[in-house]
């Protein structure tokens, strides 16, 4: 995988928390919303669009899509699918290569099994994120359309998107835009007071609660229904439609590498379903392996579900299947992968309700005024994996080989460089941004949240790699090392025997580090006002 060195100021700035204050405030999904219900209906139906975004690439239980194929057959009018891809886009969210390459083979896949609906998938490109509306607004008038559906996309810049084509289309075409990537939709959990729940723990128990009393809510939509077959001749020059291209800066770094992301990460709903009818097999071992990156025991549906090719409902309809049809998810062999999903759910239901979550800053503003430090080496040594940390080194090897990354080392990792390293945890969260495959705005944000945690390596490893075959297969330079001495060879062996390793010494002393994060965070946070 290619390696960022080094951030511009685009790429890691972000408003005044001031100014983040004010739009969490007048949330800018609320004024979307309002623009919906403010149209008028469109009565007269010429042609219904299906506008796929980069988290619902699927057409199988898809509700933006299953809504626009109903209105399509109902008036006997035909449905057009469009996805538009913007290289500026990805380049300024970071995509991966990996995770570019993945979306565009399962797009193509998609574009197979909607040809075979006589439904044209049409591939729309500009080149400046400042032309999306126009290029959807134009596609939309040049060929009549009455009618475009889509799923909503809860960040702040793609909603405000959405607000504009609202405002450009005008009473031309009628906009339907439905909620489908959560079960429980976003901003409907509430506290007592009324406000959207923030903390994990009692959003857990009451979305438990609430999928518990509404199984429905996991029931799903089949794909769409055939256009008419005369379709393919009507539409005939939209069903020739090339798949995007990637940009410059989403090139694999070699053949190599994409062959072997590719082997691993299979694209499309099929390949998603395979691996989760798979993983379900095996999900009484979950809870108790869960933690062990060496036990490799998760599901591994994540890039599945962050590019929407599997969706969660789906998923989870699955394991309903699994649980005697039940989805009471409290029984102990499935409540522990239940529970991971439902971190994504609260996830993106804090990105719609505190935007400022997807400006580049902290849900918490306070950690903002931290000052960071600027140790370049240690920034190198972090994303190569090469800190002299063995349980960081094997964490960052495996990213750097796999676009992927167990979630207790995701943990770790993102812990050591901005409490051990105090190095601005943007940085972090960008180059797992433009390295992973199942990257996701709201999860990779979220579980880049600094805080007082300080996760040490050494303890982590021997609770959650006891035998140290995770550090053995990640760090080669320390296969033969015996016991122990695996976890932190620098301070268990002998001089002349680490030496003999070719393996870094520790870049810093985790205790000195960890004091000193703590210290700063106190010091820069304690007079700080948001």
């Amino acid at each position: 995988m290619s390696k960022r060195t080094s951030y511009e100021r685009s790429e890691l700035g972000h408003p005044s928390t001031k100014r983040a204050k004010q739009i969490d405030e007048d949330l800018p999904f609320d004024r979307l919303t309002k623009l919906l219900e403010a149209q008028e209906e469109k009565k007269e139906v010429t042609k219904v669009v299906h506008w796929f975004r980069p988290k619902d690439l699927r057409i199988h239980d898809n509700t933006g899509l299953h809504h626009a194929s109903h209105l399509a057959q109902s008036s006997g009018k035909p449905l057009v699918c469009i996805y538009l891809h913007c290289p500026a886009e990805e380049s300024w969210h970071g995509t991966s290569p990996a995770r570019m390459d993945f979306m565009i083979e399962g797009l193509k896949l998609m574009q197979e099994e909607l040809k075979e609906l006589n439904i044209p998938l049409v591939f729309l490109q500009t080149e400046e994120r400042k032309n999306h509306i126009p290029t959807i607004a134009k596609f939309l008038k040049d060929n009549n359309a009455s009618h475009v559906f889509a799923n909503f996309e809860y960040e702040v810049d793609e909603i405000r998107r959405d607000i504009g084509l609202v405002k450009e289309v005008d009473s031309n075409v009628q906009v339907s835009i439905y909620h489908d990537q959560t079960v429980v939709e976003p901003g409907s959990m509430l506290t007592g007071s009324g406000k959207p729940m923030k903390v994990f723990t009692p959003y857990h128990r009451a979305w438990l609660d609430k999928v518990k009393e509404e199984p429905g809510l996991l029931d799903t939509q089949p794909a769409p229904a055939k256009n008419a077959a005369s379709a393919t001749k009507d539409l005939k020059s939209l069903f020739d439609s090339k798949p995007p291209k990637v940009g410059e800066d989403k090139q694999f770094a070699s053949d190599e590498d994409k062959k072997r992301v590719r082997k691993l990460w299979p694209a499309g709903h099929a390949a998603g379903l395979k691996r989760m009818t798979a993983f379900i097999s095996q999900i009484d071992n979950y809870a108790a392996t869960r933690s062990n990156p060496a036990a490799n025991s998760t599901s591994r549906m994540s890039a599945y579900f962050s590019a929407g090719m599997v969706s969660v409902r789906e998923a989870l309809s699955k394991v309903r299947e699994y649980n005697e049809g039940s989805s009471d998810f409290s029984a102990d062999r499935v409540y522990s992968w239940v529970r991971e999903i439902v971190f994504r759910e609260l996830y993106r239901q804090t990105l719609m309700t505190t935007p400022h979550t997807a400006m580049n800053l902290p849900q918490n503003l306070k950690f903002d005024f931290v000052k960071w430090e600027d140790d370049e080496e240690g920034w190198e040594k972090w994303y190569n994996g090469t800190t002299g940390e063995p349980f960081i080194d094997a964490g960052m090897r495996q990213l750097n080989r796999e676009a992927y990354m167990h979630n207790r080392l995701r943990m770790n990792v993102s812990s050591y460089l901005y409490c051990n390293l105090l190095l601005d945890y943007r940085r972090g969260e960008r180059y797992f941004a433009e390295t992973l495959i199942d990257w996701d705005l709201s999860n990779n944000t979220q579980g880049w949240e600094p805080s007082y945690t300080v996760f040490n390596p050494v303890s982590q490893a021997e609770k959650n790699d006891p035998d140290g075959e995770y550090i053995r297969r990640w760090v080669p330079e320390l296969k033969d090392v015996k016991g122990k001495a695996i976890f932190a060879p620098y301070d268990r062996l002998s001089k002349e025997e680490f030496e003999k390793l070719g393996y870094p010494k520790p870049h810093v002393d985790w205790k000195e580090t960890k004091q000193r994060a703590i210290e700063r965070f106190k010091s820069d946070m304690r007079d700080a006002t948001p």
